[in-house]
């Protein structure tokens, strides 16, 4: 007998290319895609932010998806509904919208990362509600509903409580990836208080007067996943770099499965991929350095031949590295070598990094406002790619540069050591850092460079790291079975 063909719905404040604000956009991009591969019929529903361009993206309107009403306890707002198929797939994107939550610029944050912007809190609410008002006036039952990260960590208690007795969601089922465990969703419990039923702000995790949208979430999810292996168990075994998730993941650590990420490589393919000035591949490399005149270019960098070329792509917290990076740019830029800074964030990193490359206009450069065409110029156009990251859970852009022959030069945390084979005397495909220091990240660039004066060891990298297999093929088949396995309970 034929397997059922189970439906997901994913849900996320960012996917690629319509908002990128980490690694998490670029798993949306691809993974959706690769579970319907599998079989199962994926749907995917985000925030209609302001930054969103409908002609760009080929937004419409659903007339049948109008005006739904969403109850917030005290006031019923409307939703309004776009639809677009994600690039690359056939997979319908509902964008959800109200022009008093999203029509201003601002994407979703929280009180540790950007602070409660005004409306914030209630606009979250408004889309963890809205995404299952949604799905009853589009008549589409999902069989599992996978969050991801806290922006939809509502909704597994929202299934719980008030519509436990709705018959639409009988059996549905959910799933929260965690892919940012320090970002969380802290948040005022007043404004839940005032919007939602006490049956539901009642069960939420909170500490002191503010919510914790993750750890609720992880909570009330029937499973629970991560981005990979190692990163699942270091969660689990060492709460201190968890802020505050550890115990609510040691104690369901039995429904806590880590599975590494994967890329399309149908997007992320330097012999196909359009978005890049030439096309390459393993046994005609040439194009690789057009692509490096073309990125050198576009930053307003000179190209000298022979003088390596290093990037960074983060999003500007320390988190994600900025600290240390703005710690190591001084001896940085003492090596022989051109850097580009990519990201945006917090505006004083911003402006740190902007003042910095202004004191080095031939060796430093600055983008903030990067896009999809620009990333993947930067990732075939270095020659490295620097992660001063101190949390990574997998993450996916040493996937993406490994796959286009950009060695990886990363701190050694979470699921890193599981994609990148640390070079060796004889193999490897990049360079690990292990304490936590503006000496040690500069060092192992040291060493990255030295490897790279050497033309025919950096060709053995180049050659080692672009043969790899980042397909989702491995992944998307684990994802099959605890889905299944989940459903069959």
């Amino acid at each position: 007998m034929a397997r059922r063909n189970f439906k997901v719905l994913y849900v996320s404040g960012e996917v690629s290319p319509f908002v990128r604000i980490s690694a998490l956009a670029d798993f949306m991009a691809s993974f959706p895609q690769a579970l319907e591969e599998e079989g199962f019929e994926a749907r995917i529903m985000m925030p209609k932010y302001g930054t969103i361009n409908d002609r760009k993206f080929r937004l419409h309107d659903v007339l049948r998806l109008s005006d739904i009403e969403v109850n917030l306890r005290d006031k019923t707002e409307l939703l309004h509904v776009k639809v677009t198929a994600l690039p690359s797939s056939k997979i319908q994107t509902y964008f959800l919208y109200n022009e008093k939550y999203f029509k201003r610029n601002g994407l979703f944050t929280d009180i540790h990362n950007g602070g409660d912007l005004k409306g914030n809190t209630e606009k979250v609410i408004f889309f963890n509600v809205g995404v299952l008002e949604t799905l009853q006036r589009l008549g589409w039952k999902p069989d599992i509903i996978h969050c991801h990260d806290w922006y939809a960590g509502l909704l597994p208690l929202l299934l719980k409580t008030v519509y436990a007795s709705n018959s639409f969601f009988s059996d549905v089922k959910t799933v929260l990836t965690i892919h940012n465990v320090y970002r969380q969703g802290i948040l005022p419990f007043k404004v839940f208080q005032k919007l939602l039923p006490e049956e539901v702000s009642s069960a939420l995790y909170r500490a002191g007067d503010n919510v914790n949208m993750l750890y609720t979430g992880a909570e009330h999810a029937d499973l629970l996943t991560t981005t990979s292996r190692l990163y699942a168990d270091e969660i689990v075994g060492n709460g201190s770099d968890t802020y505050g998730l550890g115990p609510v993941v040691e104690e369901r650590k039995s429904t806590f499965h880590g599975i590494l990420n994967g890329i399309d490589t149908r997007q992320w393919n330097p012999s196909t991929d359009k978005l890049i000035k030439k096309r390459y591949a393993v046994d005609r490399l040439d194009g690789k350095l057009d692509n490096k005149k073309a990125l050198l270019d576009e930053a307003g960098l000179p190209f000298t031949d022979g003088r390596p070329l290093a990037g960074v792509i983060i999003g500007f917290d320390a988190f994600q590295g900025a600290e240390l990076l703005k710690e190591s740019l001084a001896k940085l830029v003492e090596l022989d070598m051109q850097l580009i800074i990519c990201g945006s964030g917090d505006k004083e990193y911003e402006k740190y990094f902007q003042d910095f490359a202004a004191e080095y206009p031939e060796q430093v450069s600055v983008r903030t406002d990067y896009a999809d065409t620009l990333l993947h110029l930067a990732i075939a156009g270095f020659d490295m790619l620097l992660m001063p990251g101190r949390i990574e859970s997998c993450g996916m852009l040493q996937l993406f540069a490994m796959s286009y022959g950009t060695i990886p030069v990363a701190y050694a945390g979470g699921g890193i050591v599981e994609t990148i084979d640390e070079v060796t005397d004889k193999s490897g495909s990049g360079f690990l850092f292990y304490d936590y220091t503006a000496d040690a990240f500069a060092g192992k660039v040291q060493e990255a460079l030295d490897h790279y004066h050497d033309e025919e060891r950096w060709l053995q990298l180049v050659l080692e790291a672009m043969g790899k297999d980042f397909s989702w093929k491995s992944s998307a088949g684990e994802y099959d079975q605890l889905y299944r396995k989940m459903l069959e309970e």
